[in-house]
């Protein structure tokens, strides 16, 4: 099967489902073309090393890989976000239609929605089948994050996003969603049902996994002997880490509060911290990938934490796989489909989202917590990932959709 994948962000880029999923379908035996741009996530700079240009091309193992020019900013800038989308909507579009000639399906990575445009011009001219696979609910997720403009400016942004995605939904022969809650969402706003498919995601396998934790990870978190709880990843404007400090600052004699990360939020909870006085609040910034394994195996928590928004309910945070494939145990300050799974599954504590006074409880009973109630909560949260959110079960789940779809087409 030839396959297209679109992707603004793909490897060197942190945002690793879209490169893992082109080279294990590529590893399967089937021709895998990328279109992306260059890489500039998280800070929206072009990497070092890097020069934008129009006729780029590589190859990422047996991934054939088109990389399209881009305006690159990941600030706080609804402006520069909206032409760094715009700009890779259009250069994609230019540059996609004759690289992507041929292939029987295009995958396209959502958001920003602007990704699908070159996939719906080779799906009008060639009726080349989309899978759209869905992280975020737009505009719910643009209007949530606090960068949207108020006023008329901003219920005309929300009604042109809401019309740019019912007609890419209504474009897509599969939307997979993340959870369940989110399938509802995406069919309440005009997905056919009969093609909406939930797909958990997964992390990366090879680099997130059990190890045996390090005097040098401990130190690197500044462990102190006693509950370290670690917050990994985005300090963003939805992940509602001020709830956290808050919550921190209520137990700071009982636990460590530790967030490796960066972020467009992280000037805002470094000022609520030190405000607070909450000294159990520790800021390490962002870790090689690498070295992420050994962090988590040196905190005994690891912290998921969201906004109370109802287009979040549908969101499962990456780093729960994350915490789940290192067999970490998980606190959880989320809503929706995430909540319901750390509970059913039975690998952690739950807390309502935005409830800081809730999350100190749990923090309390999670400082409280036995080092062999720890243990089984983490064998119970890797068993949970190797069964169903696994690299292999997700790309399993991709083929089986994909191979379906061709054949549709091949059909018709």
């Amino acid at each position: 099967m030839r396959i297209g994948l679109v992707s603004q962000w793909y490897p060197p880029e942190g945002v690793f489902i879209p490169g893992n999923l082109a080279r294990q379908l590529a590893g399967r035996g089937h021709d895998v073309r990328v279109l992306t741009t260059f890489p500039s996530y998280p800070h929206g700079r072009i990497f070092p090393g890097w020069r934008q240009r129009w006729r780029h091309t590589e190859t990422d193992g047996p991934v054939a890989v088109r990389r399209v020019p881009a305006y690159p900013s990941h600030d706080t800038s609804a402006a520069r976000r909206a032409l760094s989308h715009l700009s890779f909507g259009a250069s994609s579009a230019l540059g996609g239609v004759r690289w992507l000639a041929g292939v029987d399906v295009t995958y396209v990575y959502h958001p920003p929605p602007t990704s699908a445009a070159a996939a719906a011009l080779v799906r009008l001219a060639r009726r080349t089948p989309i899978v759209l696979h869905v992280q975020d609910l737009w505009p719910e997720s643009v209007l949530g994050s606090g960068m949207a403009p108020a006023g008329r400016a901003g219920r005309a942004l929300e009604r042109g996003v809401a019309a740019l995605m019912r007609a890419t939904y209504r474009l897509a022969g599969a939307v997979v969603v993340i959870s369940p809650a989110m399938a509802d969402l995406v069919v309440a706003r005009g997905a056919d049902p009969d093609r909406v498919r939930v797909v958990w995601n997964w992390t990366d396998d090879a680099l997130f996994r059990p190890v045996p934790a390090t005097d040098e990870a401990r130190a690197a978190l500044g462990h102190r002997g006693r509950c370290t709880v670690m917050f990994a990843g985005n300090i963003g404007l939805l992940q509602g880490i001020e709830t956290a400090i808050r919550a921190a600052a209520v137990v700071r004699d009982r636990i460590d509060l530790v967030l490796v990360g960066s972020g467009a939020g992280e000037e805002a909870a470094r000022r609520l911290a030190a405000d607070l006085g909450a000294d159990n609040v520790r800021f390490v910034g962002r870790r090689p990938a690498e070295r992420m394994a050994a962090l988590y195996a040196a905190a005994d928590w690891q912290l998921i934490c969201l906004r109370d928004l109802p287009a979040l309910r549908g969101s499962i945070p990456s780093k729960l796989q994350a915490a789940l494939a290192c067999g970490s145990p998980v606190i959880a300050s989320v809503g929706g489909d995430a909540a319901a799974l750390v509970r059913s599954a039975g690998v952690g504590l739950v807390s309502p989202p935005g409830d800081w006074r809730a999350l100190a409880a749990r923090f309390s009973v999670a400082a409280a917590e036995s080092a062999d109630a720890r243990a089984e909560l983490g064998r119970r949260a890797r068993r949970v990932y190797q069964e169903r959110m696994s690299l292999r079960v997700g790309v399993d789940q991709f083929e089986d959709i994909m191979t379906k779809l061709a054949a549709e087409r091949g059909r018709a």
